[in-house]
This record gives C-alpha cells, sequence and structure tokens, in this order.
C-alpha cells in the first residue's frame, strides 16, 4: 500500500469529450467511435462550419449521443478561452480533451522555407494543444479527474528532410504532453499523445504526398508500412482506449502508430 491519493477514472458512458479539430480526419474518426463507445454528450470544434455540421450529423447517426459543433480557432488565445467556456457549459464539465489540429503546411527544405513563414507554421502546429490544455485543465483539477489526448507525428521523433519546423512543433507537442503527464498526474489527470507518419485519407497525408519531393520521400516511407498505412479509425481506436478506464495507469506515453515505417 503506498499513502499516494487514488483517483478513480469515469467510465466512457459518464464521460463529456470536447474534441478540438474533429471535423475530418483523426478528430471526426474519433467522435465516431467515442459514441459508439457510449460517450453520451460530445462536442467537436473546426473552422470550417459546413464541414463540422455534416460531421455532426454523421457522428450522431445511428447513436444516443449528443452532439454539438462550435465553429471556433484554436490557434488564438482568445479562441481556445471560447471553445473552453463554450465546451464547460455546453458538456456540463470536458472529462476527455482530444486535440488533433492540422496546420495547411506542406514539407519544404529548410533553406528554401521564408523566414516569416516560421512563426506561423510553428504556431498553428504547436500552441493549439498548449492553449486548449491551459484553459481546460483548471476545470478538471478541480474535478480531480480528467483525459486529455494529443495528437502530433513521428515528424516529432525522427529527423525527416523537410519537416524541420514540423518536427519542431510536433517535438513541442511531446515533450508538453510527456511534463504535462507529469504535472497532473497529482489531480487524477492522465495525459498522452499519438505519433501518426502517414494516415490514408487526412489532408495532412494529401498535402505531403500530392507534390515536390514530399511526395517522393514519403511514398517510399509508405512501402516500409509493411502491416499496412494507418486510417484515422486505427488512431481513433488508440484515442478511445486511452480515454476509457482501461488505460487508467498509462500516462506521459507518445505513442506511434504507422503500420511499421519506423521504431519511433
Amino acid at each position: 500500500m503506498t499513502s499516494n491519493e487514488s483517483f478513480t477514472p469515469k467510465e466512457l458512458k459518464g464521460s463529456a469529450a470536447l474534441i478540438v479539430g474533429g471535423t475530418a480526419g483523426i478528430g471526426a474518426a474519433t467522435a465516431t467511435q467515442l459514441a459508439a463507445a457510449g460517450v453520451p454528450r460530445i462536442m467537436i470544434v473546426g473552422r470550417n462550419s459546413e464541414r463540422g455540421e455534416a460531421t455532426r450529423a454523421a457522428v450522431a447517426s445511428g447513436n444516443s449521443c449528443e452532439v454539438t459543433f462550435l465553429a471556433a480557432d484554436a490557434t488564438t488565445v482568445e479562441g481556445a478561452a471560447r471553445i473552453a467556456s463554450e465546451a464547460e457549459k455546453q458538456l456540463g464539465g470536458v472529462d476527455i480533451l482530444v486535440c488533433t489540429t492540422a496546420a495547411d503546411v506542406q514539407p519544404e527544405l529548410f533553406a528554401n522555407i521564408p523566414t516569416d513563414d516560421i512563426s506561423r507554421t510553428f504556431t498553428q502546429l504547436a500552441l493549439p494543444s498548449m492553449y486548449m490544455a491551459s484553459e481546460i485543465l483548471p476545470h478538471m483539477s478541480r474535478r480531480k479527474t480528467g483525459v486529455i489526448i494529443n495528437v502530433a507525428s513521428d515528424a516529432g521523433k525522427t529527423a525527416t528532410p523537410g519537416e524541420a519546423v514540423i518536427g519542431a512543433a510536433k517535438a513541442a507537442i511531446v515533450m508538453f504532453t510527456r511534463t504535462l503527464a507529469i504535472e497532473a498526474k497529482r489531480s487524477g489527470i492522465r495525459v498522452n499523445v499519438l505519433t501518426p507518419s502517414l494516415v490514408n485519407g487526412t489532408g495532412s497525408t494529401e498535402r505531403i504526398t500530392s507534390a515536390g519531393f514530399s511526395a517522393k520521400l514519403f511514398a517510399k516511407a509508405a512501402t516500409q508500412a509493411h502491416l499496412g498505412v494507418p486510417e484515422s479509425e486505427d488512431i481513433a481506436a488508440l484515442a478511445v482506449f486511452l480515454a476509457s478506464p482501461a488505460a487508467r495507469r498509462l500516462t506521459g506515453q507518445a505513442i506511434s502508430v504507422n503500420g511499421g515505417i519506423s521504431a519511433a
């Protein structure tokens, strides 16, 4: 026996989830699978209202889950604060935060990246997960329970040509997640990060495989995925597990789902 305080994680059927970047790809798949697993209240957040409403309807279809959509931008402090405020109010408290935002960037050799693009890329990729955690963490800490799941990429673990800035941003998310996990465990909060590489059917993969030198680079990488290039649903299934009490002892981990492309 230890003197450590015992925390009881909430069952999925009694939890509310906030999915930032939830209108497509991994975020939408995670929302769908959380709904199927019995989560009764889900809010999905994105910048495109038309796509958001379509995703909201699709997630709610065939499930008893109450799904809402909020058009907002987590890349700004003000946007993150608004998201957290609306989610806490509409969901009755956020038990599960999934942050899987993306940016409209494509791999490029660092020598070819304009200096004034560096800040924009880093901000759009690295800061939303930090902003959202900053806004949601106080509420979770007060309730002594919660799960935070960030999505980065293997670029944050493995040096990849063309991803100097992207990789730096993803590495920031990984280290932020691991450190936050150590800080938040005393409040019964678990924090993990998923680090996929290529994921079929996502906007990020379409961008990096569409043209330029990165198309050849990642086409070669895909041949190393002898278990198959993952789908969004593969990443979502792991996110649902991490959100569930089955993962109650798991925190501070950066987990790659890449079909064997690497052992990052």
